[in-house]
């Protein structure tokens, strides 16, 4: 509910005539920004830096920000400021969103996350304004920094640059700051603390306990880095990739496949890569980032849950296991349930995407429905020639990516209880 709000408030001030260059924005388009905003998505109508003013920007920037760590979260913080008392439901939310374990202290919790995300962002900002303070004023420098910092960060994808990041491929720092922001804010809030605890143990010489999580995202993290880059890199290298120089080509690959995963900007021209690239680029977009974090899709750790139980079954092994731990299999069951509706909520969206939009590619089709329901925000161009009705149907996909499949499911379904009973078991044939 909290995130319907901002999307109204955001909604509602995009339409003030303060915040667009032309004083008019149609209903729709700035209830689609300010939904792109909030759920961290990064697909636009009108070109951010071009279409809105200062305050425009600005008010987008807040949106993605609240979005990115949850207005529950910032409310919370409001509260504990104040001195207020925290609801018992209001805590459980927060850790679940986070991924961290109850027993933990909440204060430190909340602390940690505002710490890691102001800190991070800073650091960002400081490393954009170090090549932004040549080209352009101090002022315009500084905005430019914080804007884009806190994108990457939040896996926005925003940019007030009209060509996202194409002028920069080859620019090696701007290319490595904005890597490091969306692959930190991609990885998780606990997954952040225990590699601080890494990073400390190893100093002091301390062993540290790693947990069971941050070790999966770690290893799907790498991996889906590392197969990705290659494949890339090895599909274009002479195609959309000919006429580039080494360094542009191994960057262009490496910042796609990362950004693919949640963030949004781009350094090529989309439209340019092969149908096989694509289809990587989708299964990137619908596999998301890490639980807890600032991005979306249905999460690393769904997928290697998938992927391990799938190995256990052909090893002909009786427990689901990972790192010397056993899965329960209602864990397994659950990452099950996620991808299938993620499944059926892209498929549904595509049809009546099919159904409205006539004119449009397959591929088209699809790639700008995984990016919305991954809220990644790449588009191979056809978002601001959708009519009213598609625009909607974007809208709905990016607020059910970013809230969860799950999450809508519950709220949706009626909690009975029924007495311990079991029906009497017969098989059914499959596959």
């Amino acid at each position: 509910m909290s995130f319907v709000v901002a999307i109204l408030v955001g909604t509602v001030l995009l339409l003030l005539p303060f915040s667009t260059k032309s004083g008019h924005i149609s209903f729709v388009d700035a209830l689609f920004t300010s939904t792109s905003g909030v759920c961290v998505t990064g697909l636009i109508v009108q070109d951010t830096g071009t279409y809105f003013t200062p305050i425009g920007q600005i008010i987008i920037m807040v949106l993605f920000q609240l979005g990115g760590l949850g207005i529950m979260t910032f409310s919370t913080l409001i509260l504990l400021v104040a001195g207020k008392k925290i609801s018992i439901k209001d805590k459980i939310i927060i850790q679940q969103k986070f991924s961290h374990a109850s027993h933990k202290d909440f204060k430190s919790l909340i602390k940690n996350i505002f710490f890691y995300t102001l800190f991070i962002e800073f650091v960002g900002a400081i490393s954009f304004f170090i090549i932004w303070h040549k080209k352009f004023t101090v002022p315009k420098a500084i905005f430019n920094s914080v804007f884009h910092s806190i994108s990457a960060f939040c896996n926005a994808g925003f940019s007030l640059f009209s060509d996202s990041f194409l002028s920069y491929r080859g620019n090696t720092w701007v290319n490595v700051t904005l890597i490091l922001l969306i692959v930190l804010g991609g990885l998780g809030f606990l997954v952040l603390h225990d590699v601080n605890d890494i990073f400390f143990g190893i100093v002091r010489r301390k062993r540290i306990q790693i947990s069971l999580h941050t070790k999966l995202i770690l290893t799907m993290t790498f991996f889906l880095i590392v197969f990705s880059f290659i494949f890339f890199l090895l599909i274009e290298w002479n195609s959309s990739l000919g006429n580039f120089a080494l360094k542009e080509k191994i960057f262009s690959s490496l910042f796609q496949v990362i950004t693919a995963r949640t963030a949004g900007f781009n350094t090529m021209n989309l439209n340019t890569l092969s149908l096989a690239v694509v289809f990587l680029l989708i299964s990137l977009m619908f596999i998301g980032a890490s639980p807890g974090s600032t991005g979306g899709g249905v999460k690393t750790s769904t997928i290697g849950v998938i992927v391990t139980f799938i190995r256990s079954k052909i090893m002909a092994r009786n427990s689901v296991s990972l790192f010397y731990r056993t899965l329960p299999l209602e864990l397994v069951m659950k990452a099950f349930m996620v991808v299938s509706l993620a499944i059926g909520i892209i498929f549904l969206s595509s049809i009546i995407l099919f159904l409205t939009q006539p004119g449009m590619s397959m591929r088209e089709v699809f790639f700008e429905v995984f990016s919305a329901f991954g809220t990644v925000g790449l588009s191979l161009g056809i978002t601001p020639k959708l009519s009213a009705v598609g625009k909607i149907v974007l809208i709905l996909t990016m607020y059910i990516g970013r809230i969860g499949p799950l999450t809508l499911l519950y709220a949706f379904s009626r909690q009975k209880a029924y007495g311990k009973f079991e029906y009497v078991e017969e098989t059914v044939m499959i596959g």
